[in-house]
């Protein structure tokens, strides 16, 4: 079974509570507070498998939770840090937030990928400690970690797609110039998941093509296995566009051709715009005649035109070195870049809750709306600071710290930031 997209929820571990302790010793008087510090929670973490070909493991278990850090305890002692959980993905994972769409991250390289950070610890009383507050009786509960529902869709890392309807030849082809084995015989759809081959063009150079199983008309709007796999074409750097010469399936090329970028155009128009060369295949089975009308339609439509008979590797060395004087001309690989999510993501899922807590001159604003704005906020960016302000303002939270008799200078304390409270 091939699975390219999944819908799973994410939760990091909540960083575990400070501990509220005092030092009790045999001959020791008023040992203070010695609470320690709760752990951090594990993070969720995503990190590039080339053993995986597809997502199909998310089909089974949808939601994945970090360890939790434990709390603090006696003596100072900081509670164990929660473990990070560490899902695997194929190469060529795109992870998107669910509800807006933007991209968290594009699992192309190595590098791993912090989906959802654990909360921090809390701090336990000997924090609190001062010449006036001696013996706190309080401390600090952990923050929660991350939640986030997403979204991974595969999208194929390849510089050339091979496009055709059904049984034209694409497996036959890439099986003979590349080292690629895909199930190869004389009946539509025999390629339902994407093969990856890689072409050798001597030393230190290579390029990597990907058959596309077949498409047919209404594939753009999801007809047959349409979207399944038009999205795997978004990332390669050309086309290759196979045609049947002989139309050996009652089929004509030239209708084929136009159908196909049709269904191209309608999924995603920047597709139809993509360089592609087109290539006649099973040309044992054509005429002079078909052949030379077909060549003269498609210069016709300015792309390059060969031909080949792939099964006794006819022609295929001159369509592989066609491709590589091509892909010397273009750009690498498609990636995609992080988004910001749009600040409407987080004015919508705002509510009027939250908590607010004093002890001394400090104040502890809590609120689990709040936490998700603080942690995708830049707060060394001054326009991202000022966004956060605002919304501090707009939520009601300054009128309410004001309320609670908060001074200037008084400290608010919201989650894992801390700022000087001016009137």
């Amino acid at each position: 079974m091939f699975v390219d997209i999944a819908h799973i929820k994410i939760k990091a571990g909540d960083g575990g509570d400070g501990a509220v302790a005092f030092h009790r010793e045999k001959y020791v008087a008023s040992g203070g507070p010695d609470g320690g510090d709760g752990g951090r929670g594990g993070n969720i973490i995503f990190q590039v498998d080339d053993n995986l070909s597809t997502l199909a493991d998310f089909r089974y278990k949808t939601k994945y939770r970090a360890e939790n850090g434990k709390n603090g305890g006696t003596g100072h002692k900081s509670g164990r840090q929660g473990e990070d959980l560490v899902i695997r993905v194929p190469r060529g994972t795109v992870i998107r937030e669910k509800e807006s769409g933007a991209v968290i991250a594009d699992m192309s390289t190595d590098e791993p990928f912090i989906a959802a950070k654990g909360g921090r610890g809390g701090w336990g009383n000997k924090h609190f400690a001062n010449p006036t507050r001696q013996a706190p009786r309080f401390a600090k509960s952990g923050a929660p970690g991350e939640e986030w529902d997403i979204t991974l869709e595969l999208k194929l890392l390849a510089d050339v797609g091979l496009l055709g309807f059904p049984n034209v030849g694409k497996s036959t082809f890439i099986s003979v110039v590349s080292e690629a084995k895909p199930i190869i015989a004389d009946y539509h759809f025999t390629t339902i998941v994407p093969v990856l081959g890689v072409v050798y063009m001597g030393e230190g150079r290579s390029f990597v093509m990907a058959d596309i199983p077949g498409l047919i008309e209404g594939a753009g709007e999801g007809v047959g296995l349409g979207h399944e796999f038009l999205r795997h074409v978004e990332r390669c750097r050309m086309l290759v566009h196979i045609l049947d010469a002989g139309g050996s399936e009652g089929r004509n090329p030239a209708e084929d051709f136009e159908a196909i970028n049709r269904e191209l155009k309608i999924f995603n128009p920047e597709l139809a715009e993509k360089p592609q060369i087109v290539v006649a295949n099973k040309t044992d089975l054509a005429t002079d005649e078909q052949l030379s009308m077909l060549r003269d339609y498609i210069e016709g439509k300015g792309y390059e035109f060969y031909t080949m008979c792939a099964p006794i590797s006819e022609g295929t060395r001159e369509v592989v070195n066609a491709i590589a004087r091509k892909l010397d001309t273009l750009p690498p690989v498609k990636r995609y870049e992080e988004e910001v999510l749009p600040r409407e993501f987080f004015e919508n899922k705002k509510d009027s809750g939250f908590k607010i807590s004093a002890c001394g001159d400090i104040y502890y604003v809590e609120a689990s709306w709040l936490l998700k704005i603080l942690q995708r906020t830049n707060l060394d960016d001054y326009e991202s600071l000022q966004y956060f302000q605002r919304v501090l303002q707009s939520s009601g939270i300054i009128d309410a710290l004001r309320e609670n008799g908060i001074k200037e200078g008084d400290t608010v304390s919201i989650y894992d930031f801390e700022f000087e409270f001016v009137n």
